[in-house]
């Protein structure tokens, strides 16, 4: 959300119109899955993102997620992303080693199918 008076701005009025959608699942055992959307004005996706969180043992997690920038002629720009550690203490900073990749076709197909269900799922189909 934006106030008033950064829409007003040139750069406001850029986003004037935009949405977020999030949407928090259960991935069964895995843990939780939290999907991002980002529609422009008109509605259609701009960007999005799919992230799991695993519990891998009892005091270790993993993240594997997807995400990027939908682009105008029907191309994906992103990257994929595995991240891995000790799950960190109220008052540690994480110790987590995370390493990018290009996403596959694969990731690209199922971001996109999980974009449409939510953008039917707001749309009350």
């Amino acid at each position: 959300m934006a106030s008033p008076e950064v829409l007003a701005t040139p750069a406001g009025a850029a986003i004037a119109g935009w949405e977020q959608l999030v949407l928090d699942l259960s991935a069964g055992d895995a843990g939780m899955r939290v999907v991002h959307v980002v529609l422009d004005g008109d509605a259609r996706p701009i960007s999005a993102s799919d992230m799991v969180f695993y519990r891998t043992g009892p005091a270790e997690i993993r993240q594997e997620s997807v995400g990027g920038r939908f682009e105008a002629d029907g191309s994906f720009r992103g990257t994929r992303w595995l991240t891995a550690g000790p799950e960190p203490a109220d008052d540690e900073p994480p110790d987590w080693e995370s390493t990018p990749s290009e996403p596959s076709a694969a990731d690209i197909a199922a971001l996109r199918a999980l974009v449409d269900e939510m953008l039917r799922r707001a749309g009350g189909e």
